[in-house]
């Protein structure tokens, strides 16, 4: 392995020709290169960090959230999507809530908890594309969470940020979080004997069966068929818990939402950007965004423009693409999403010509609707704020791997936060919250309903050269993470950057469209910028009617990316440095 430095002077960008992993945490990433020092392939790999994630950055993604994958498997020469994502209980109907008084769903407690993901998803990856057993991926974690690891700044902030609700409200969290009801210490030994205590459970019903894929299938079990999700279930459902509408509600799942519950291995979908196949999940994520930006973008010279000129057409377009988000998209299991048309070039091509080059527009505008002002747009927000109570949501990590192969795994972990719900007693996690992503308008594409995905911010993506595997990337932020995402690829493809130079460079978003996330709120027109940007590039753009907001120095943008140089085989890897835990290392 050697090191050279990013453009930037950041971080080093890791080179090796035997495999290297990003990820959002130093102690994950080093789990997931021991896995291919030990003969372990990409998928291997990747299991192996997203386990470990949900163990030491419980604050960002937790085992029972969510994380959708997506892989380039070389021996099918194809890119595949597993569905690492909750379903909504069976209960879960849109006249059930709407019986609640709700007009969004709560971002905290019981009532937008899912099925759990992650378990089932990476069982079903290592099924599929794996190579090793579950003990083989797990058993690091496991160790881990025995053993201990230093308490570190970022969790121990959540923790002593929460400590007062869980002392108050949520007992068990308190049980599992607040030794000796104290906040644990930066630099303390921490560990989690309840997560490990839950999880050797899956581990012993593996090694019932000397078959591989028998073991796996014992190991899913274990989780959603046997006492886990019955302990889980029976807390949900039996423990009112005060969310953000300001009332206390018990949970909906039921065992069997659980023991039916499978993670889908799914055709994902895609453009071709300047010869470069972009990989996304299908509209069950935002994902599609930034397939739909880029075939806006690809009618502009954008190594070209000035540096105001690019940020402000990327902005708009990224407006437009979001627009159609928030109308069109939608779990494609429930509702036609019209992917033939949102992203074909024709599409593209009309709407290009919205894109005023001297002027921010502050509607929000989706193909085939009327544009929605932006005073209409503040009187929801209004609307909504007056009913709601504030929600609870965390971060979201990211992962990315590529072996000696070949084989890329691009995922993002996320949900089942510490703050988004109580820990489930005894078993050291609380579930997720990723339901309060559903609408309540009936005939929307996002309507809540049994069994049904709802349209989440989770959002890895695979590239591809001439057929060939490429570059794996992305980056925690909610409705940032596509745009991040976007600023990324655009850094290596249109202006030739390297990796480190890529997760690098000044950042900026906006959050002109209605957030994903309780209470919904949208800010017409805004544009968030670096620091870094020059203050003259700023007031040019504010003279345009973007309404500035300029950051820290490093202020959004925590990308983590894996690549391969074709002509010399050589393996890359980077990670932002706005963020201490994120981390590159290669084999």
């Amino acid at each position: 392995m050697r090191t050279s430095t990013g453009g930037t002077g950041g971080r080093p960008m890791i080179m090796s020709a035997r495999g290297v992993v990003s990820s959002g945490h130093y102690l994950a990433t080093g789990i997931g290169v021991d896995i291919l020092r030990r003969g372990g392939n990409a998928m291997d790999a990747a299991a192996a960090v997203g386990f470990a994630l949900t163990l030491v950055q419980p604050h960002q993604c937790g085992i029972a959230g969510e994380v959708p994958v997506l892989t380039y498997s070389v021996g099918e020469q194809k890119v595949w999507a597993i569905s690492g994502h909750g379903t909504a209980p069976r209960e879960a109907t849109l006249e059930r809530y709407l019986g609640y008084g709700l007009d969004l769903i709560p971002g905290n407690g019981f009532l937008p908890a899912l099925v759990p993901s992650p378990v089932a998803t990476w069982i079903q990856g290592l099924r599929r594309f794996g190579t090793m057993r579950l003990a083989d991926v797990l058993m690091p974690t496991i160790e881990l969470a025995e053993q201990g690891w230093p308490m570190y700044s970022g969790l121990h902030g959540s923790i002593k940020g929460n400590a007062e609700k869980f002392r108050a409200q949520w007992p068990s969290s308190a049980a599992a979080f607040l030794p000796d009801d104290q906040v644990p210490e930066t630099g303390t030994l921490w560990r989690q004997p309840q997560w490990a205590a839950t999880f050797r459970k899956l581990i012993e019903a593996e090694s019932r069966f000397p078959d591989r894929d028998a073991g796996l299938r014992a190991a899913h079990d274990a989780f959603y068929r046997g006492p886990i999700a019955e302990t889980i279930v029976s807390f949900c459902r039996s423990t009112p818990v005060e969310d953000a509408s300001g009332q206390a509600h018990t949970g909906l799942l039921a065992m069997e939402d659980f023991a039916t519950y499978e993670a889908r291995i799914e055709d994902p979908v895609s453009v071709n950007y300047r010869g470069v196949d972009v990989y996304k999940c299908s509209a069950w994520t935002q994902g599609p965004v930034m397939l739909q930006a880029l075939t806006l973008l690809e009618g502009y010279d954008l190594a070209a423009m000035p540096q105001e000129d690019y940020i402000h057409t990327v902005v708009e377009c990224m407006k437009l693409a979001f627009a159609d988000r928030e109308f069109y998209y939608g779990d494609p299991e429930f509702a036609r999403v019209p992917f033939d048309r949102l992203l074909s070039k024709e599409y593209a091509a009309e709407r290009r010509k919205l894109v005023d080059p001297e002027r921010a527009s502050l509607e929000l505008r989706a193909g085939g609707y009327p544009p929605i002002t932006a005073e209409t747009v503040r009187e929801v927000n209004a609307l909504f704020a007056a009913a709601s109570g504030g929600g609870s949501d965390g971060d979201t990590t990211k992962l990315d791997v590529i072996d000696a192969a070949g084989n890329m795994v691009s995922a993002t972990p996320s949900g089942g936060w510490l703050p988004s719900s109580p820990v489930i007693p005894g078993m050291g996690f609380p579930l997720g919250t990723r339901g309060q992503m559903f609408s309540l308008v009936a005939g929307h594409p996002n309507v809540i309903a049994p069994g049904k995905r709802p349209r989440t911010t989770l959002t890895p993506t695979l590239a591809t050269r001439g057929g060939r595997p490429f570059m794996a990337w992305g980056s925690p932020g909610g409705d940032m993470q596509d745009q991040w995402g976007l600023l990324f690829f655009l850094n290596v493809v249109d202006f030739g950057m390297s990796l480190q130079q890529a997760v690098e460079s000044p950042t900026f978003w906006t959050s002109h469209f209605p957030s994903s996330f309780y209470p919904r709120a949208a800010a017409p027109g805004s544009l968030s910028l670096e620091g870094r940007i020059p203050k003259e590039v700023c007031e040019k753009l504010a003279a345009r009617g973007h309404v500035i907001k300029v950051t820290g120095d490093w202020g959004g943008g925590n990308t983590v990316a894996t690549s391969i140089e074709e002509s010399t085989g050589v393996r890359f890897a980077a990670a932002s440095p706005r963020y201490a835990d994120s981390y590159a290392m290669g084999w």
